[in-house]
């Protein structure tokens, strides 16, 4: 993301912050490892990667979260459920952390990523109780995650699977981490200048598809491991985790009896790392894919961008095979596609703009919205704006929603791009729209949500999450809002206050 850019000094003093980070961490994290770790016995990790491949196997229910906005329509809703209809906040989890990505719902938790500290990455489960014991069911950081994360993740089953990078990182990591326990399952190292995973991961059939910065797109296959150079079964992979805990459990018995005030219990990063299996990766060094993919049958719709400064990448919107990764077509683009590929039928919408995320930018921002055929890439329609649109564009009932940086949100028609209705929402918009029942529901870069009929844009309701008593989160919000459950959740960020600002999680609904 072009907002957080550094030139090699910083790059070289942001990794010092992250080596003196891993220090602290490991004694400030000492009590927080032996209870998360040290009272686990062996048959804690027992048939945990079973249980992942026998999970990634299967098709995504209608309880998963398999894609960006939870699928190809991003609506940011998957269980079919009506939105709130009243602004009535229901609970609130604050913090300090930034929350780039969108929240994503699983079950009865609400994952999210954030920049903490030193743009360290935090990455969390919340519970969606109304007044839990503790909201946070688990977490992930350093050293466990040695790069900023600002990806929302995808689900299937007790999946987890989410990358970590941003654009002024180089090489980045895939993650698969259980849903229940937080507990990692496999990493894939990913190398390469201007390599991050910044768009969420796609799952299908068990396989997992994500973007890759210049590393271009690639399908990784989970039920395919290798650990210590070869490629192993579950049974294999198990085995090696447990004798690892053995070894660890025994050295930290050990520590403790000779120099007790530094034993340290071992944490889930000293484990050992099964690596899926690369089926294939399309674009590499050619295309630059921040933003999520879609995947329609054998199709993948891939958004690559052209990065300005680096004088790399491609701007286009492109088909290839979901079995080989081959092209079948590529349709250029005016402006870069940040925002990434819709799918409503066999139309393909997707979103464009001259700047990205930057509030210092947004004045010169031009834009457009470009429909292209399934079938061919054969450009349907388009429309331009004087505005950037660097959200993805959310659709039912073939009108197609999306906000732009010039503070407005539009309806269109899929099939011809005709205007349905314009709202203007006072501020500028980088977070996408979320649709659940008859309402479409934003959230500005003032921290205002408002949720709008989705056939003539009338207001229902509005809620200023910086002045409302419950939150009082003065920052913006950056990632979509999402609905599940019939509540709407929704994170803020406060970059542009230099971190002193508060921001925090807000889940709003009827009960």
């Amino acid at each position: 993301m072009r907002q957080f850019h550094r030139n090699k000094a910083d790059i070289s003093d942001f990794k010092f912050q992250i080596s003196n980070l891993k220090l602290k961490a490991s004694r400030q994290l000492r009590s927080l490892c032996n209870s998360q770790f040290a009272i686990c016995n062996l048959q804690y990790f027992r048939c945990v990667l079973v249980a992942c491949l026998a999970t990634t196997s299967s098709l995504a229910s209608a309880a998963d979260w398999p894609t960006n906005r939870g699928n190809v329509a991003r609506t940011g809703c998957v269980d079919g459920q009506p939105g709130p209809t009243s602004g009535k906040v229901l609970w609130v989890h604050k913090s300090n952390d930034h929350y780039i990505a969108a929240p994503v719902a699983a079950g009865d938790s609400v994952l999210v990523s954030a920049l903490a500290a030193f743009n360290t990455s935090t990455f969390q489960a919340l519970t969606t109780e109304a007044v839990p014991k503790q909201r946070v069911r688990w977490a992930k950081s350093v050293p466990y995650l040695k790069l900023p994360t600002v990806c929302a993740p995808a689900v299937v089953g007790n999946v987890v699977v989410f990358g970590d990078g941003m654009h002024q990182t180089d090489g980045a990591t895939l993650h698969g981490v259980r849903l229940d326990t937080g507990l990692p399952l496999w990493q894939l190292p990913i190398p390469g200048e201007l390599v991050h995973l910044e768009g969420s991961p796609t799952i299908v059939n068990g396989k997992v598809l994500i973007g890759g910065g210049n590393a271009g797109v690639l399908f990784v296959d989970p039920a395919r491991l290798e650990l210590d150079g070869k490629e192993v079964d579950a049974a294999s992979a198990q085995a090696a985790l447990e004798k690892k805990w053995k070894e660890l459990l025994a050295k930290y018995e050990q520590e403790k009896k000779t120099d007790p005030d530094f034993a340290i219990a071992p944490n889930e990063d000293s484990l050992p790392k099964p690596k899926p299996k690369l089926v294939w990766q399309a674009g590499a060094g050619k295309w630059h894919v921040d933003a999520a993919v879609a995947a329609v049958g054998d199709r993948v719709l891939v958004a690559t961008a052209f990065l300005d400064a680096e004088k790399t990448g491609e701007r286009a919107i492109c088909s290839v095979k979901l079995s080989d990764g081959g092209v079948q077509w590529k349709t250029p683009l005016t402006f870069n596609p940040w925002a990434g590929p819709t799918v409503a039928g066999d139309v393909v919408l997707v979103g464009c703009s001259s700047v990205r995320l930057e509030p210092k930018e947004i004045a010169s921002g031009q834009g457009e919205v470009v429909a292209v055929s399934l079938a061919d890439g054969s450009v349907k329609w388009r429309r331009a704006f004087a505005a950037g649109i660097v959200s993805a564009i959310a659709v039912k009932d073939q009108v197609a929603i999306f906000t732009a940086t010039d503070g407005k949100v539009r309806a269109v028609d899929v099939a011809s791009g005709a205007e349905k209705w314009t709202v203007d929402g006072g501020a500028p918009f980088f977070a996408s729209a979320a649709i659940a029942g008859d309402l479409v529901y934003v959230a500005d870069l003032k921290a205002v949500v408002r949720a709008i009929n989705l056939t003539d844009g009338a207001l229902r309701w509005k809620l200023s999450l910086g002045t409302d008593a419950a939150v009082k989160a003065p920052g913006m919000v950056y990632g979509g809002p999402i609905v599940a459950g019939g509540r709407l959740f929704v994170a803020t960020c406060a970059l542009e206050a230099g971190g002193k600002a508060n921001t925090a999680v807000v889940c709003i609904g009827e009960k």
